[in-house]
């Protein structure tokens, strides 16, 4: 694994510089909108955003060809660890669970990863009042759901009950908490209607997946942060919104995210979150 750095800010901010998203698929990310927003809020005219579908098999040639020009990477699934192995060194969240979201290109020409989900994921929370949670659970177990222990390790102060669908799924949680200092529980996932009461719920399936606990939402929810952001809202989050639950959703976390991205990427902060929101929700809004 690639050296550690400590968090940092990124490259100055140059006339014309280029940055992307990364993934397979990677069609239907939101970023380039939020991140285009963000530079013309910042008056970065020479800056540049677009998608391109890499998969873990093309990325090392990928990266290897990128010229100077290129201030950062944003990376989705399936890239967020394969990356791992491509950098000069990576930030202590980014380590804490194996995967690298953000890739920025240092003036030297070193290669530094982070990892913005586990900071945009509390900032979203914190953003709606949730800095505290007395007990939690998770929905799901792939790699959102440990990027949720991370996040749950500074503000969850008792148990993290993990509904999986496999016991290799509830092996790979219980070692996520081990490691991130979580006291975790696993759970059947024919059990995660129970999961519903918990003060604070982080839903981190894929779409359809949470469909059928709609009816399950108790009376007086707490709340709950479903990381899908279409379709919207899932039904969960309908059902859970009408029995005057708080929701979060994907949106949320995408934009607190990029938030951290662009000022890594430029060196620019504030980065204009209100203006990437906007963006998003504009771009939800006319698919």
């Amino acid at each position: 694994m690639p050296p550690q750095a400590d968090e940092g800010a990124g490259p100055g901010t140059g006339a014309a510089r280029r940055a992307a998203v990364l993934g397979s698929p990677v069609a239907h990310s939101l970023s380039p909108q939020l991140h285009l927003a963000a530079y013309r809020a910042l008056g970065l005219s020479g800056w540049t955003y677009e998608r391109i579908e890499t998969d873990e098999a093309a990325l090392p040639g990928f990266v290897d060809g990128l010229g100077p020009e290129w201030a950062g990477l944003s990376l989705t699934m399936p890239l967020k660890r394969a990356v791992l192995p491509l950098l000069d060194r990576i930030s202590d969240t980014a380590a804490s669970v194996d995967a690298v979201n953000t890739v920025v290109f240092e003036a030297d020409g070193s290669r530094s990863g982070d990892n913005t989900d586990i900071p945009g994921l509390l900032a979203a929370l914190a953003e709606r009042g949730v800095t505290r949670v007395p007990a939690a659970a998770v929905l799901g177990a792939g790699a959102t759901a440990s990027s949720a222990l991370a996040a749950l390790s500074r503000v969850c102060d008792g148990e993290v009950v993990a509904y999986v669908r496999s016991a290799a799924r509830a092996a790979e949680m219980r070692g996520w908490g081990e490691r991130l200092g979580v006291d975790v529980r696993t759970a059947p996932w024919d059990e995660a209607a129970e999961g519903l009461r918990a003060p604070l719920v982080v839903a981190t399936t894929p779409a359809g997946s949470t469909d059928a606990l709609a009816d399950a939402v108790p009376e007086a929810p707490g709340t709950l942060f479903d990381v899908l952001y279409e379709p919207w809202p899932t039904p969960l989050a309908a059902r859970w919104a009408a029995r005057g639950g708080q929701v979060l959703g994907g949106l949320d976390l995408l934009v607190h995210q990029a938030v951290l991205q662009v000022e890594r990427m430029t060196g620019r902060r504030p980065a204009p979150l209100a203006a990437m929101r906007e963006a998003g929700e504009a771009a939800l809004a006319a698919r």
